[in-house]
């Protein structure tokens, strides 16, 4: 971009001489450029001087977590592996728990701090256990939890290199040495999830309020809009708010955090969307209870927190009809 400027001033330089009776336009013009020019090669000088901030920044932190890790490899109870992970077992599960492999969907509790303590993550604070793919998990955390059975509460010391690297990621800085407990609650079992959404819409559908249709849908009617409100059918496209969670109490989708209603066709959702949105009109509000074969069955969307064969609460309010 130098370079750029610079021919620019020379070129500007040049109409000077050669316009006679327009020199001083011609002055001024090139006294412009020339000021740009300036203007630019301060803008560079000071981005070159932040990224050269940020390297070194980066490396003093990557000396301050190898001096951390250092020191933390002699204390009682820490294990280093060869990879260079650490980890503590704080405390053992029930005999018999099973351990994960990368491609299985697990539930834990996690808080993640870093190397002077500050928490910069907990599934705690926010209320609801994590549900993630193994193998979507930081390096450190994949090959750490697999060390663990069902049940187990460990920490796990993990170096830059199987954490985030030389990249800052919000509070995190680069080349930062994390810190995570982790409770393993549950490694996701598709046979075990399907007896569990039974066992639960079982006993559910005996709760006050709660109607169930041919199809299994249970519902509950949370409030009322007015007489004339209308309904919606399968051609229908709806206007919604909605809150899903899973029957844990795991938030997993919600239209009122995101701050903005759904749209979309009757038909395009779940069955057990579908099914419910026909029974509400225009300003009512609906606790829908949904059997995994009205939902996602055992091919939920890759990534989320829904498992396969998860029943799924949701809270809707209709807005619209069109």
């Amino acid at each position: 971009m130098r370079i750029v400027y610079l021919a620019a001033a020379s070129a500007a330089a040049l109409l000077v001489v050669g316009c006679g009776q327009k020199d001083s336009v011609a002055k001024e013009d090139a006294e412009a450029v020339k000021e740009v020019a300036t203007e630019e090669v301060a803008t560079e000088d000071a981005e070159a001087q932040t990224d050269e901030a940020l390297m070194q920044a980066a490396a003093d932190n990557l000396v301050a977590s190898e001096k951390f890790l250092a020191e933390n490899a002699s204390k009682e109870g820490v294990v280093t592996t060869e990879s260079g992970l650490q980890y503590m077992v704080l405390e053992e599960g029930p005999d018999g728990g099973a351990s994960p492999t990368p491609a299985d969907i697990i539930d834990l509790h996690f808080s993640a701090t870093l190397k002077d303590g500050v928490e910069v993550m907990s599934s705690r604070q926010r209320g609801a256990a994590a549900r993630f793919r193994l193998g979507e998990f930081l390096q450190g955390g994949i090959e750490g939890v697999q060390l663990m059975t069902e049940g187990d509460r460990y920490r796990f010391f993990i170096p830059p290199s199987l954490a985030f690297g030389d990249v800052a990621e919000g509070p995190i800085p680069a080349n930062e040495a994390m810190i995570f407990d982790i409770e393993l609650l549950n490694i996701v079992d598709p046979a075990k999830n399907l007896a569990n959404a039974e066992k639960f819409l079982t006993a559910n559908k005996s709760e006050k309020g709660v109607k169930t249709t041919e199809s299994g849908l249970q519902y509950q009617i949370i409030s009322e809009g007015p007489a004339d409100g209308a309904t919606p059918n399968d051609a229908s496209k709806v206007k919604v708010h909605y809150v899903g969670t899973l029957v844990n109490g795991t938030e997993f989708d919600s239209s009122i955090a995101r701050g903005t209603p759904a749209e979309f066709p009757v038909s395009g959702v779940i069955s057990g969307w579908t099914e419910g949105l026909q029974l509400m009109s225009v300003g009512d509000k609906f606790r829908f209870f949904i059997h995994p074969d009205l939902a996602y069955g055992e091919n939920p969307r890759p990534g989320g927190a829904i498992g396969p064969n998860d029943a799924l609460i949701f809270e809707v309010e209709l807005l619209d009809v069109q």
